[in-house]
């Protein structure tokens, strides 16, 4: 019985841990998404800034 919940435990852990993870994962993948899209929309957004600051 007690081994059963130490096996059950230990799964338990590894189980959380693949979800932090898996998280981890996602989040990265979010900012490389971002990172690419401000790589690519860089230049229309200085621009789009510059005249909205020439409008001021």
């Amino acid at each position: 019985m007690l081994r059963s919940l130490l096996t059950f435990m230990a799964l338990n852990k590894k189980q959380k841990g693949q979800g932090m993870v898996e998280y981890g994962l996602i989040i990265a993948l979010v900012a490389v998404v971002a990172i690419a899209g401000l790589i690519l929309l860089g230049p229309k957004l200085k621009t789009l800034f510059e005249g909205i600051n020439g409008n001021l």
